[in-house]
């Protein structure tokens, strides 16, 4: 798990279970034909495994940050192996029972950015009830830590009607998100799932025919699906025409965020793990799905089940950041917490912010300096009201907060209805707790969360209320 994710903050894990598969990729160029039949000769240069299916979908999530757990099938085989070490080198936690069918490797050989041929070795799985039995053990015990379930479904056995019913009714009585990416004609599996993720074959699939990708037919199908199977999202992914997103009251086109197409190769697995992550994290569900949307765009211009990276999304989602600056009190603790896990140096200030003026900039960009993460604490403006007086603040709270959040050397900001931030400050427990210049240390409140209080000269001739004083003058 990497560190400095403030993106996806939730320390909670992520749960896979599905058909896990081994991609091989052989590499190579074509100079010739075979003189034994009318087919290229490839030369190899180089092969790579990689992570494929469910197994994939856990890879993304680690790439993004996040704690995936996997659960699946393998064969007693040699490619068995071959995942394990993936899964260790991915620092992915699994529990895979070895089976008597082999592992399900999919062997692609690729010249340049054209694939040449694959070849599959695969059986579908027969899962016993006592080998489904051990994983529902699995699920019952360690449901807790897990906020986000994913059943990664590639038709190969894995994902039984008996286990996903167990699974889809376990997570809605624990309050558990949910989400399915679905194989086959028979939906009744997934019923009551918060979210299922179809493409546009596989919408037409379980409506039993073709469905154009065109906006009207896919609303009218989606709307059907939707309420057919008591799913309260529905995500159909459109290939280059992007994605279009249902719920009970809306629907959503997103349009695709691709650039180049190399190879759409895991692109469903990465709109999976991206939904995941970012709904483990207190994404909105839109915000998510587009989110999501711009990492399908980044993983289909690379070649083969490549993960998208966290630093990847990160350099593309910009305004997602700002939008997620302004956190609740109700999460400000957990945000902390991880924040304190992955060795971040956090700061803290809190003021009313008012009228922002040159003093407020220069403090503010002081106080980053001493740190990792910046946390503003915000008053609210009942707080200001009674600190201030009936005619403050000049500036509701929502716009002050947005103003706070635009400014790039910011990274948090809490809002708090109390006269001081003691309570805030006791949820964060900072490193460094700054105030301004006119205090002095022994009377800063909440200091005794934090390791170390320093105090910031104020900038002379600067304040908001000789502002105002002037503005009224």
């Amino acid at each position: 798990m990497i560190s400095n994710n403030t993106l996806f903050p939730s320390t909670k894990k992520i749960l896979i279970i599905g058909d896990v598969i081994l991609d091989v990729y052989h590499f190579g160029r074509v100079d010739r034909v075979s003189p034994e039949a009318p087919v290229p000769v490839v030369q190899v240069t180089r092969s790579i495994n990689r992570l494929g299916g469910a197994g994939n979908v856990a890879n993304n999530i680690s790439s993004l940050g996040k704690e995936a757990v996997l659960l699946g099938y393998l064969g007693k085989d040699y490619n068995n192996q071959h995942v394990k070490e993936l899964l260790k080198n991915s620092h992915i936690d699994y529990n895979l029972v070895d089976t008597q069918h082999p592992t399900i490797t999919k062997m692609r050989v690729v010249s340049g950015v054209q694939q040449i041929v694959r070849v599959d070795f695969e059986e579908i799985y027969t899962i016993n009830d006592e080998v489904e039995r051990n994983q529902r053990t699995f699920i019952d015990k360690n449901i807790d830590a897990y906020d986000t379930i994913i059943l990664s479904d590639y038709g190969k056995g894995a994902i039984t009607n008996k286990l996903s019913e167990y699974i889809i009714d376990k997570a809605n009585k624990h309050n558990k998100v949910i989400i399915v990416d679905p194989k086959g004609t028979d939906w009744e599996k997934y019923r009551n799932a918060t979210m299922i993720t179809p493409n546009v074959k596989e919408l037409g699939d379980v409506v039993g025919y073709k469905i154009a990708n065109e906006d009207d037919s896919i609303v009218r199908v989606g709307r059907e699906v939707l309420k057919k199977y008591d799913i309260k999202y529905l995500l159909v992914t459109r290939s280059e025409k992007g994605m279009t997103f249902f719920d009970t009251d809306t629907i959503h086109h997103i349009r695709t965020h691709a650039t180049e197409v190399f190879d759409v190769s895991g692109a469903g697995d990465t709109v999976v793990a991206t939904l995941a992550t970012a709904i483990s994290s207190g994404y909105e569900w839109i915000e998510a799905v587009k989110l999501a949307n711009k990492a399908a765009g980044i993983v289909v211009s690379k070649i083969g089940t490549e993960p998208i990276t966290y630093k990847e999304l990160e350099n593309t989602i910009y305004e997602f950041k700002e939008d997620k600056k302004l956190v609740s009190q109700e999460t400000i603790e957990s945000l902390s917490a991880s924040l304190h896990e992955d060795g971040r140096k956090i700061v803290f200030t809190n003021g009313c912010f008012d009228i922002i003026h040159k003093g407020h900039i220069k403090y503010l960009q002081a106080a980053k300096k001493l740190g990792d993460i910046l946390i503003v604490g915000l008053n609210s403006d009942s707080s200001i009201k009674r600190l201030k007086g009936p005619e403050r603040p000049i500036k509701a709270e929502d716009e002050r907060a947005l103003i706070l959040c635009s400014l790039e050397f910011i990274d948090y900001v809490v809002i708090f209805d109390e006269d001081t931030p003691f309570l805030t400050i006791k949820k964060i427990h900072p490193d460094i707790l700054v105030k301004g210049g006119d205090y002095k240390v022994e009377n800063v409140i909440g200091k005794e969360f934090a390791k170390e209080t320093i105090l910031i000269p104020f900038v002379d001739g600067y304040s908001t209320t000789s502002t105002i004083n002037k503005m009224k003058e």
